[in-house]
């Protein structure tokens, strides 16, 4: 009787294991943008990742419903290919509790992450893609990159440029004193600012379907280039 029960036993584990498996889809693409929860900070440049994100789903007609992995998430394709959408609702500079637990469990090499952010150091209207390299200060990235242990990921760079009247002043026997930025980076846009932040947006979308569908290479030739 004993081995009955463990022979029955052993088939519902090994039932409950296949079902599992068969019901994890197999993603081969994760796309994260970087942004803060909430709606203080929906209008903001630090949420640009954010608004891309929804300018992905809105393209392909899903919808980011799903919490997991302390993220909200939406299944679609990339050029045919699974993908999964995430905005890490941890807050930006901690963006790599949710991405590395996503990777983990849907066993995604850092290679097939894109991560989509704002750039201060890129000039407003343009966008670079990159992998690897450092985070030029960037807190969400460098959670990411420490979280994965790990710099090699595809990064799409939304420029977003230094705040009017940016300066740099040199102190004798310092490092070079910089402009806050936080204010610039976290207070909401304006109707203006956002219209013309639109189209930057738009372009980096494309850049996350040209990456998909004709590779890293490619893309960087494209998008990298002024316009």
């Amino acid at each position: 009787m004993a081995a009955i029960r463990r022979l029955f036993g052993s088939f519902r584990s090994s039932r409950g294991k296949n079902s599992e498996s068969e019901s994890r889809p197999t993603i081969q693409w994760v796309v994260a943008g970087l942004g803060n929860p909430g709606e203080d900070y929906s209008r903001s440049r630090h949420n640009t990742g954010f608004m891309t994100i929804d300018r992905i789903a809105k393209a392909k007609g899903v919808e980011l419903g799903r919490r997991r992995f302390k993220g909200v998430t939406a299944e679609t394709t990339l050029a045919g290919k699974p993908a999964l959408l995430v905005k890490p609702q941890t807050f930006y500079n901690l963006s790599g509790a949710c991405v590395s637990d996503l990777l983990g469990y849907f066993k995604i090499a850092p290679q097939q992450l894109i991560v989509l952010h704002d750039e201060l150091d890129l000039e407003a209207g343009r966008i670079r893609i990159k992998q690897g390299g450092g985070d030029a200060g960037n807190r969400g990235v460098r959670s990411i990159a420490e979280s994965l242990g790990t710099t090699d990921f595809i990064r799409v760079r939304i420029g977003i440029g230094r705040p009017p009247g940016f300066t740099v002043e040199m102190e004798p026997g310092r490092q070079p004193k910089t402009e806050e930025n936080k204010d610039y980076l976290l207070r909401p846009m304006t109707a203006a600012e956002r219209k013309a932040l639109a189209p930057i947006i738009e372009r980096a979308a494309g850049a996350v379907e040209a990456i998909a569908e004709h590779g890293l290479e490619a893309a960087m030739n494209r998008y990298n280039q002024r316009g």
